[in-house]
């Protein structure tokens, strides 16, 4: 039977498919019957369904089956009142010979839309173009070609946001172009502000802002986690931490640093979102609604596409809490 993908299955349609099994829990229904919840998925459709302790499937999956595997099954898809589902006709774990097939684990990973290499290069590029303090300047360079390898591939969350591979770079670029039109546009307002916004400032703020996942945030075949670090402490210190370690002995000016460092720090407003002080400077200011209208932008994006909610107004069960409007039927 012909190799397909999980996400381009049709309903009733029966193939052979590599995905990536994202969870198993085990339940009991209201009539105290028990199952196992499980959940595989593909690059762009994920799956949920029971497995029946008394089913075929039963002990193989008490047993055996195991979160973040790739799995070679034969299955048919279903679409039903309870979302997306498969039913299993045969199963085993991925080996080195599906690679003659097809398999590579990034099938069966969320990536981004955009060609990451091209993304980091144009973020470079804005870094050595917009920041005018040299010294800066090449911190900000330097963190990026450093951390080349781990950045092209980082989400930028576990979950809610741009939560898959190369989504750190998206949601970076994207809050630095905007930090860019901020910065010129408010700046060409008020040139007589004491002291004058520092463009490069906010550039750098933007680059930088979430440099701590780095440290926060580790990749797995299931998808995002926190490290220990990640739990403990978050990526909102840790990125202090790393801009003052790569700063160390650059001449980088002590003010200027600082107010990088707030900038960090800030970036997300209030303590209960992880930021020890509200934005406190022009630049920050520009920084952190940058950031929040990109993060908040995806969630409503992701909600409209995602909700299956009859109506013109989908469930407020969602990231937002809210219920967001399509339109007509």
């Amino acid at each position: 039977m012909a190799i397909n993908t999980l996400s381009e299955m049709m309903n009733g349609q029966e193939a052979d498919l590599f995905v990536l099994m994202t969870a198993k829990e085990e339940l009991t229904t209201r009539d105290g019957k028990p199952y196992f919840k499980v959940g595989f998925r593909d690059h762009a459709r994920e799956v949920s369904f029971p497995i029946w302790h008394d089913s075929p499937w039963g002990a193989d999956c008490r047993e055996a089956w195991q979160p973040g595997t790739f799995y070679k099954v034969r299955a048919v898809y279903r679409d039903t009142n309870y979302g997306p589902q498969l039913e299993l006709r045969k199963i085993r774990e991925v080996c080195v010979a599906d690679q003659a097939d097809g398999f590579t684990p990034a099938m069966c990973l969320r990536q981004t839309r955009f060609d990451m290499p091209a993304m980091f290069a144009e973020l470079l590029s804005i870094a050595e173009r917009r920041i005018d303090d040299a010294p800066l300047k090449e911190l900000v360079v330097d963190l990026l070609q450093a951390n080349r390898e781990p950045l092209l591939s980082l989400p930028a969350a576990t979950h809610n946001h741009h939560a898959f591979v190369g989504g750190y770079l998206e949601h970076v670029l994207s809050v630095t172009r905007t930090c860019v039109y901020l910065a010129d546009k408010y700046d060409d307002y008020y040139p007589e502000m004491e002291p004058r916004l520092n463009k490069g400032l906010v550039v750098a703020g933007a680059i930088l802002h979430d440099i701590g996942k780095l440290r926060e945030i580790e990749e797995r075949p299931q998808g995002a986690e926190y490290t220990a670090a990640g739990n403990l402490i978050g990526h909102i210190l840790q990125g202090r931490d790393i801009v003052r370690e790569a700063a160390a002995g650059r001449g980088l000016d002590a003010d200027l640093l600082l107010r990088l460092e707030h900038i960090i720090v800030s970036h997300q407003r209030l303590p209960e979102w992880g930021s020890p002080k509200p934005p406190m400077t022009p630049e920050a200011l520009l920084v952190h609604y940058a950031d929040d209208i990109d993060a908040k932008y995806h969630m409503m994006v992701s909600i409209l596409r995602e909700d299956t909610n009859p109506g013109p107004v989908t469930s407020k069960k969602n990231v937002l809490y809210q219920k967001v409007y399509r339109g007509p039927d």
